[in-house]
């Protein structure tokens, strides 16, 4: 890792969030909030009391900006991401991309642990982390995001005093890191503008992820995108031969002449394919 990333990754260990100060171009600001304006205008509020009722939210954001792309793609956040959570899988996929506009008038969100989407086994492993971009800056009053410091230590404990509560102050450019074991919900908007972000997410490579990307970014949108990209929305495989298309890697279907027949090609981890191979010598010496 480079040295700011560890860095960053301890406090993520230590507190469960951190800040990346400044990590995008104040102008790739500019350009996204003029890209995102009429679908903030057009989106209606959403349904639901986590949710909320006074807020807005729309995903597809590779398909909405191309400045989308350098959230997504940001060197450090994946470089934290894959550090986190490459422990418990092959390669990491992106969980969603979601722009979020809270209308004065919204009450607290619910506080939440985003894990918790997935019903497996809490406390030994991380599931996903989370990246929110503000438009806006973040404030007490305006909605900023709440964060319990330390709650992904406890996470037998379902809530914590709202007292125990912090906003941290971003702004435009900054990023607001946090895990997915981390205690957390929107805030409740006392002022009398919206606030604006987005929120990237990058999950385990072998879960479902929130945003079912493969539909958001079907292989006619996936093709215009970098392999490394078009990897991370889900058109690779997950060792070993998770989430194969006739047995090979979905990447296939970004060709321009996808073959009609296809062989089915092993893609097994390095254990595995010594374990196989052993197995299909012993059984040619026994045969021979």
């Amino acid at each position: 890792m480079s040295a700011l990333a560890a860095c960053h990754a301890a406090a993520l260990a230590s507190y469960g969030w951190c800040t990346l100060d400044a990590a995008l171009d104040p102008d790739l600001v500019v350009a996204l909030k003029s890209d995102l304006e009429q679908r903030f205008a057009e989106t209606p509020l959403c349904q639901g009391a986590f949710y909320g009722e006074h807020t807005k939210r729309f995903g597809s954001l590779l398909t909405r900006s191309p400045v989308a792309e350098q959230l997504v793609m940001h060197p450090l956040v994946l470089e934290l991401a894959e550090k986190v959570l490459s422990p418990w899988c092959d390669r990491i996929a992106l969980n969603l991309t979601q722009a979020i506009e809270i209308h004065p008038g919204a009450l607290p969100q619910l506080p939440h642990r985003d894990q918790d989407m997935w019903q497996g086994p809490k406390g030994s492993i991380e599931y996903l982390v989370n990246v929110m971009w503000p438009l806006t800056t973040y404030t007490p009053e305006n909605g900023g995001t709440r964060l319990w410091s330390g709650s992904h230590l406890n996470q037998d404990v379902a809530t914590f005093s709202e007292n125990d509560a912090l906003v941290p102050s971003v702004g435009p450019g900054d990023a607001l890191v946090f895990l997915g074991s981390t205690l957390h919900g929107g805030g409740g908007n006392v002022s009398k503008l919206p606030r604006r972000g987005i929120v990237v997410s990058y999950c385990l490579g072998w879960l479902k992820p929130f945003e079912l990307q493969w539909l958001v970014y079907p292989p006619q949108v996936a093709r215009t995108f970098s392999p490394e990209l078009a990897a991370l929305v889900g058109y690779a495989q997950h060792r070993p031969n998770l989430g194969n298309v006739e047995g090979q890697c979905p990447s296939i279907l970004l060709r321009d002449d996808v073959p009609d027949f296809l062989p089915a090609i092993d893609a097994l981890r390095p254990d595995q394919t010594e374990a196989a191979d052993l197995f299909v010598r012993s059984q040619m010496g026994e045969m021979g």
